[in-house]
């Protein structure tokens, strides 16, 4: 079955302002993702590694990406095609909490 990786982000005055119903069955979404197989994560601190023409790694701290609203956290899911991992993100609690989620098709390597 076709993978994506997902990328949710929202801060905790949104999450804060949803009522707790919503926020209840956008957790209890995640653990239904998490039961058909689904590898979740909270975003953590990033760092940027290069090395450029193999001559030496690099590394900074902080996201290389920017955005209005801070990275939440990850998750691999799997779904028929792009329409069913739409449908299954959007009651997650970023997408319902005045966040976002992007849907990325994951497309595996040999």
């Amino acid at each position: 079955m076709p993978k994506f990786i997902t990328i949710g982000y929202g801060n905790a005055a949104d999450y804060d302002r949803t009522p707790r119903p919503l926020r209840d069955a956008a957790h209890s979404q995640d653990a239904k993702l998490r039961s058909e197989g689904a590898v979740m994560g909270i975003a953590g601190a990033p760092v940027q590694v290069r090395n450029p023409e193999a001559r030496g790694t690099e590394t900074r701290d902080g996201p290389f990406m920017s955005s209005a609203l801070p990275v939440a956290g990850f998750a691999i899911i799997e779904a028929a095609d792009l329409s069913e991992a739409i449908e299954k993100v959007s009651h997650v609690p970023c997408a319902v909490a005045h966040g976002v989620v992007e849907v990325w098709p994951l497309k595996e390597t040999p």
